[in-house]
């Protein structure tokens, strides 16, 4: 540009993108190098910025950056290229011709800087509602798991273990054995009741394998007891186990299932 300046005009254009690549940066090579365009630029951005936060904004018109930038390419040829434009010497003093465009070409580019602006508010401003959505969740969080604490830690809390209502205490016998004598004591607790025509029977099972020996019959009490003292029984043999079982009431030879009480002998 030998050693001038670049027109405000150009600038301003330049400013709002309105050049192409080369005249883009043909301005960029000038100005990097020219202080007094590259404030001259700094100051018609600031205008331009000015303008643009005055614009109210509206949605752009289908195909309206289209018909801007064809506009401005057939603006009249005292524009020109940046690339062509006269140098004028932004130093001294004369006298420019009026930029009667730029009030609307600003206004229209720079509202397209406004709506993208605007749209990249709206954006943002999701985002934080978002944000705060969460931090009042994890606050509400908070506050529940600090009830739930101090509720378990209180000195005057209640507290109380909750069970199954009583049930039914299980069967169970006990029995004292003598083999030298043949002497048996047997005493029962918590049977359930029989069926009409059985019987409760006890078995001693020989510790030698032969077969089971019938200790006697018996019939528990409404309580569930029952006892048999000092049954006849064979004298001199060693008993394995003891096990009860259901009969009828005449007695069995051979123990049948299901066995009801079972217990192993202790061996000496």
């Amino acid at each position: 540009m030998d050693g001038g300046h670049i027109a405000q005009e150009d600038l301003a254009l330049f400013a709002m993108h309105g050049c192409s690549e080369e005249e883009s940066a043909a301005v960029r090579s000038h100005v990097k190098e020219c202080a007094a365009c590259r404030a001259e630029l700094e100051k018609v951005s600031g205008d331009l910025a000015v303008v643009a936060m005055s614009v109210e904004q509206h949605p752009l018109p289908e195909g309206a950056r289209q018909r801007f930038i064809e506009r401005i390419s057939a603006a009249p040829a005292t524009l020109g290229k940046a690339t062509q434009a006269p140098v004028i010497s932004i130093g001294r003093e004369q006298t420019r011709r009026p930029l009667v465009w730029i009030p609307w070409a600003a206004a229209a580019a720079l509202a397209l800087i406004a709506i993208t602006l605007g749209v990249e508010i709206n954006s943002l401003n999701q985002r934080l509602q978002s944000e705060s959505n969460q931090l009042a969740e994890l606050a509400a969080a908070n506050a529940h798991a600090q009830e739930v604490l101090e509720v378990l830690t209180a000195p005057a809390a209640q507290r109380v273990v909750l069970t199954a209502g009583k049930a039914a205490p299980a069967p169970s016998a006990r029995a004292v054995y003598l083999a030298a004598r043949g002497g048996l004591i047997f005493q029962a607790s918590n049977l359930g009741p029989l069926p009409e025509h059985k019987a409760y029977e006890l078995w001693v099972i020989p510790a030698n394998g032969k077969a089971p020996i019938p200790a006697g019959l018996f019939w528990p009490d409404a309580a569930g007891s029952a006892n048999l003292v000092l049954p006849k029984l064979p004298v001199g043999v060693p008993a394995k186990a003891f096990g009860v079982t259901i009969e009828n009431a005449e007695g069995s030879p051979w123990p049948t299932t299901p066995i009801i009480l079972a217990g192993a002998a202790p061996t000496s």
